[in-house]
């Protein structure tokens, strides 16, 4: 919403000014949605004799709320997407038909004398561990809708909003204590206007979705979830990581100037956009975009990436509570290669765990006490490989519908790498066993992210046919930095001697071996961080699509040779602070915009 068409909402009530961190450029001024992830706060107490009854009444009448708001969602799901998609709420209107369940709940209640919610709360929270722990994978699936029922059940009991992110009633500013990838995958697109979180790092997953949106972003803004009530106004400044809730005329009118300003820069932007990303000394340097879905593959024809360097997968498990079959993969996967070929399309395969579990199928995703460095990625493929082998088995199908790559993420080293080609090589002769085609020649690569992979690049150089770099995980790994702890986000840092001096090592064991080396983290899509890469060798560049016209345009006003001046003087700095100045120097001497 255009902030100098608002002035005269400005809110009488004084401005509350919070510093957060800028994680997604833009300007937003619209009222709050308040979303918090969080299990819900189930007050307990004594109910008095002569009011119990009503109690169970409360709790019929939620019930029947519950139903009919599930009832509701699912007959918009089957008008707008079709009956396989709203099969899914068949399943949580099954769990409120669950007589053990609202009857166990109501012994409990006749028993203890507790209020009906803190009741029901104890008695759905067994219920979700005991499913969680049987071995019949179909009867697992239910622990998740039995939480996501009692959730909505215990909202409606406790008088508060049930609402969630797919389904925001009209133009919102999401603001939430935290975001988790599963949510923000199911951002409804249409409607917000800009993301805010309590916690989080400018690489979090919200992060990732508010960039391809178009949308700001600001996270560590610490507290202000509590702070704020649905329908207050809000100004978003995604540049210098500002929010301002309550902002004045004044404060409205000069962002107003601003966002005329920064529109005028991006227009300039999206114009050079048009030229192709060539050094001023002749390098042409390949851009392409990280996307999610099928449906970002517009994006990338938009801001002319030259195909695309990332595409997470685990987007299509994250979106529902079902794990997606062969055929809907390979659908998906067919997609995108068709529309883009012949641009390379390099597919990483699933990169569940951490911090993207499943919460539809906790029964995959055991509880861990540190689970970055624990059950994910390769890790999680390799010990579940039926559900490896369809992935890889869609991903082969597709490869004939366009210049199709496959990527494995978070690879530690050859006997890894090892394990998963093999896995590859038995979904290679299954399909020729069934005559399904496939390209043969499917280039394979690793994703160097763990430090070990990085030390032993020399070895799994000559074992694979490219290296992408996750800055992301790489520099989480290498700092022992959690990057989604707002603690210590302050702490983690791109330019810090040891990530650079890393890519450095990579590179060249990259080179030596005669295998092109890509950044596919948040690293790449920084105009100020992008000569510093290329500097240091990497070959190509993957990011979200609307950051490439900013790192296209310092692209086209850098020589190579300056570029690689500028990373053989930061390998000499001791500090990551001083590298960071010295590649902001570089870039305002050359991105100027008189």
């Amino acid at each position: 919403m255009p902030v100098s068409s608002m002035s005269e909402q400005a809110h009488p009530k004084p401005e509350l000014v919070v510093q957060g961190i800028a994680a997604s450029q833009g300007i937003a001024y619209g009222q709050v949605f308040v979303y918090l992830q969080s299990d819900l706060e189930v007050p307990a107490y004594e109910v008095e004799p002569e009011k119990r009854a009503d109690e169970v009444a409360r709790f019929d009448r939620a019930v029947l709320v519950t139903r009919e708001q599930i009832q509701r969602i699912r007959d918009e799901v089957e008008r707008n997407l079709g009956a396989d998609e709203a099969r899914i709420f068949d399943a949580h209107l099954l769990v409120l038909e669950d007589q053990a369940l609202i009857a166990e709940t109501i012994r409990s209640f006749e028993k203890s004398g507790r209020n009906i919610e803190s009741c029901f709360n104890e008695v759905a929270r067994r219920y979700v561990v005991a499913f969680t722990e049987i071995d019949d994978e179909y009867l697992r699936e239910r622990a998740g809708d039995i939480r996501d029922v009692a959730q909505r059940v215990l909202a409606n009991l406790l008088g508060q909003s049930s609402e969630n992110l797919s389904r925001l009633v009209d133009k919102r500013v999401v603001v939430a204590n935290d975001i988790s990838p599963s949510d923000a995958a199911s951002i409804d697109r249409s409607h917000a206007l800009a993301v805010i979180t309590d916690t989080g790092s400018k690489t979090s997953h919200a992060v990732i979705v508010a960039r391809s949106m178009k949308v700001p972003a600001v996270v560590g803004a610490r507290g202000l979830s509590a702070k704020v009530h649905h329908g207050d106004w809000i100004l978003v400044d995604g540049y210098d990581g500002l929010v301002i809730v309550h902002p004045s005329e004044q404060t409205l009118f000069r962002y107003g100037k601003i966002q005329v300003q920064k529109k005028s820069l991006e227009q300039r932007l999206m114009l050079a956009n048009q030229r192709p990303s060539v050094t001023l000394d002749g390098v042409e340097v390949v851009l392409r975009a990280n996307i999610e879905n099928a449906e970002e593959t517009p994006l990338v024809k938009e801001y002319l990436a030259s195909g695309v360097g990332l595409y997470r997968t685990e987007f299509l498990y994250l979106n529902g509570s079902q794990i997606p079959g062969e055929e809907e993969q390979f659908q998906a996967y067919r997609r995108v290669a068709e529309q883009l070929a012949p641009a390379t399309v390099v597919i990483r395969s699933l990169d569940l765990g951490g911090d993207k579990a499943m919460e539809g199928n906790p029964g995959l995703f055991p509880r861990e006490d540190n689970p970055f460095l624990g059950f994910r990625a390769i890790r999680f493929c390799l010990e579940n490989p039926n559900l490896f082998k369809e992935q890889l088995r869609a991903i082969l199908r597709a490869s004939v519908y366009g210049n199709v790559k496959l990527m494995y993420p978070m690879i530690s080293g050859c006997e890894e790498l090892a394990r998963a080609n093999a896995v590859l090589e038995e979904c290679r002769e299954e399909l020729r066993a069934a005559g399904v085609p496939f390209d043969e020649k499917l280039a394979v690569g690793s994703m160097i992210e763990i430090p070990s992979a990085a030390y032993t690049a020399d070895l799994l150089a000559v074992r694979n046919d490219f290296f992408s770099i996750g800055t992301n995980d790489l520099i989480q790994y290498l700092l022992a930095i959690d990057r989604v702890n707002d603690r210590i986000a302050h702490l983690y840092e791109p330019t810090h001697p040891a990530v650079i001096r890393t890519i450095r090592h990579i590179v060249r064991e990259a080179h030596a071996a005669g295998i092109k080396v890509s950044v596919c983290g948040e690293m790449a899509g920084d105009p100020v961080l992008a000569p510093l890469l290329l500097g240091l060798g990497v070959d190509e560049l993957s990011m979200t699509p609307p950051l490439i016209p900013a790192v296209r345009y310092v692209i086209r006003a850098m020589t190579l040779a300056d570029a690689r001046a500028l990373a053989e003087e930061a390998l000499t700095l001791a500090g990551g602070r001083e590298v960071l100045a010295l590649c902001e120097q570089f870039h305002r001497a050359r991105v100027r915009f008189d």
